[in-house]
């Protein structure tokens, strides 16, 4: 497989006077269409990580290539166009409009995006949801539907831009064991059926250990990095 993320010599610092550095010299390799893991301790700076990855925040210095291509020689723009077309994300806390229903959640992105959805589109958001198992539901309101199926709306809609990366931080955090098991046995289908690469920040052990790859994050450096 060839690689599509590299991250060199990546540190990350806040602060100006009082500085606290976060990230110390990361370099990572995720190949195209692997199902990464990165576990870690609250603080470990695992996130920060995840976010940079996702170009929602910025190294202090070292480089970040996504399929090659630096992000420091990207515009405001260009990664904003970047991100929206390449990288999924799910989190936690789903982040569902609660005033729309589940469909319209899911074709959010594509509206940023282009504005005005065709009947292709909202076809393949009906499948995206159908995928995720969620087909006798998705004209409902997001409030309406459980947490589990909230989770599922999320993929769904993380899916709509045919991503070539999926980030997930903590995406089963907040559900029961059942729903836990269940969205992470549709991420790893969506890994297997769509070759989509993913990488997915998780507390739980039971599901960093079904991972390819495990990445532990300590202290904000790499302490383990095992394929499997």
């Amino acid at each position: 497989m060839s690689n599509i993320l590299e991250l060199r010599n990546v540190n990350k610092i806040y602060g100006t006077d009082i500085q606290i550095q976060v990230l110390y010299d990361i370099n990572l390799i995720f190949e195209k269409g692997s199902f990464n893991s990165i576990i870690g301790q609250s603080g470990s700076g695992k996130s920060t990580l995840l976010n940079i990855i996702g170009t929602l925040d910025k190294a202090t210095s070292g480089d970040v290539l996504i399929e090659g291509k630096d992000i420091k020689a990207m515009t405001a723009n260009q990664l904003a166009d970047y991100r929206n077309e390449t990288i999924g994300f799910v989190f936690q806390f789903h982040y569902l409009l609660p005033e729309f229903t589940a469909i319209e959640n899911v074709l959010m992105p594509y509206r940023i995006k282009n504005g005005k959805v065709n009947k292709e589109i909202i076809e393949k958001a009906e499948e995206s949801l159908r995928l995720v198992g969620l087909k006798d539901v998705m004209n409902n309101p997001s409030t309406k539907m459980s947490g589990g199926q909230q989770q599922r709306t999320a993929i769904a809609r993380a899916l709509i831009n045919n991503p070539k990366v999926i980030l997930a931080d903590e995406p089963t955090g907040n559900l029961d064991s059942d729903s836990t098991e269940s969205t992470y046995e549709l991420l790893r289908s969506i890994n297997e059926n769509f070759k989509t690469t993913f990488i997915v920040i998780t507390h739980d052990r039971r599901i960093a250990e079904k991972a390819d790859r495990i990445i532990e994050i300590k202290d904000g450096r790499i302490n383990l990095d095992v394929m499997k």
